[in-house]
């Protein structure tokens, strides 16, 4: 008995301890029954999809009237409270906004809110690792006042300049909900894998349709400079190492407080490898090969422990 409840509690404490995600969905104002449906529906799957994946995950919506600048105030404030450093954090706008070649607004009920009071919002709260996915219209005129090094920034447009409502979001949605988006078969979509999904969608939605292409998805996860459509020259890592959705046996995991941390360790261990391949160039080759196979061996220990 003292040994099952030693097991117990071993379990409850590895489950308190593990690091959570914190996601804010926020779906604004629509100004016609059409785009209200179809962005409080984009709003409420996310919200479904991520709630049903993780039992750790704290995700916060807001649609339709909920979605005022002081409700999106009030709810960043208490994941400012909540979230703490080791938390991931993820803010996911959908909707249509507008940029005057100075300043980027994320249209809502009521007041607007600009880039700048939304990464304000965003840099008080803990999280070392964030990413905003701006799925709006214009959202590329946000881009540069949403920049900060530890968070990712995705942008539906290129520019504040392409202003037509965007079909980025629906296939953004649709990539947490169709097993092809997760294309290195690691039972998870990441950032990136989401990205390049919705990306190719919104690509080929123009193409079917026989339009010109309104909008050109891109993103920016080194905090500086200017946003890209491809990974490269340090860019897409952070996204590739983000995980937003687990499937499959990682999300059974996940959901196991007794496999929960090494479910944390085999990601972990995957980010190290990653930043190793990196870092290669910059490093001693037998340091590099040392590095790579004592993490490559740790890593397959553990995938042995989560299969058991």
């Amino acid at each position: 008995m003292k040994r099952g409840l030693l097991l117990a509690l071993t379990c409850l404490l590895a489950l308190a301890a593990h690091a959570r995600t914190f996601y804010v969905i926020v779906a604004g104002l629509g100004g016609e029954p059409e785009y209200e449906q179809r962005f409080a529906a984009a709003a409420n799957d996310l919200d479904r999809i991520f709630k049903a994946a993780d039992a750790t995950a704290r995700v916060y919506t807001l649609v339709g009237a909920e979605a005022t600048a002081a409700r999106f105030r009030d709810t960043m404030n208490t994941v400012e409270r909540e979230a703490k450093t080791d938390d991931d954090f993820v803010l996911i706008l959908i909707g249509h906004g507008s940029f005057d070649g100075i300043e980027y607004k994320f249209d809502l009920p009521g007041p607007d809110v600009t880039a700048a009071e939304i990464a304000a919002m965003c840099d008080r709260v803990p999280s070392r690792r964030q990413l905003i996915v701006d799925t709006t219209s214009a959202s590329g005129g946000a881009m540069q006042a949403l920049e900060k090094p530890g968070r990712a920034v995705i942008a539906a447009t290129k520019s504040g300049t392409e202003k037509n409502a965007t079909v980025f979001a629906r296939y953004w949605v649709e990539a947490f909900e169709d097993p092809s988006a997760d294309a290195d078969k690691s039972d998870s979509v990441s950032a990136m894998e989401a990205f390049l999904y919705a990306t190719e969608k919104t690509a080929a939605f123009y193409n079917t349709e026989k339009r010109l292409a309104a909008e050109h998805a891109v993103f920016n996860d080194v905090g500086h400079g200017e946003p890209v459509r491809e990974a490269g020259n340090g860019q897409g890592m952070l996204l590739s190492n983000f995980t937003l959705l687990r499937l499959g046996a990682s999300q059974l995991a996940a959901n196991d407080p007794a496999k929960r941390a090494l479910l944390d360790k085999k990601e972990e261990l995957e980010r190290k490898i990653d930043m190793l391949r990196y870092r290669k160039a910059a490093m001693d080759p037998a340091d590099y090969k040392k590095q790579l196979t004592d993490a490559l061996v740790e890593l397959s220990k553990v995938q042995e422990k989560l299969e058991q």
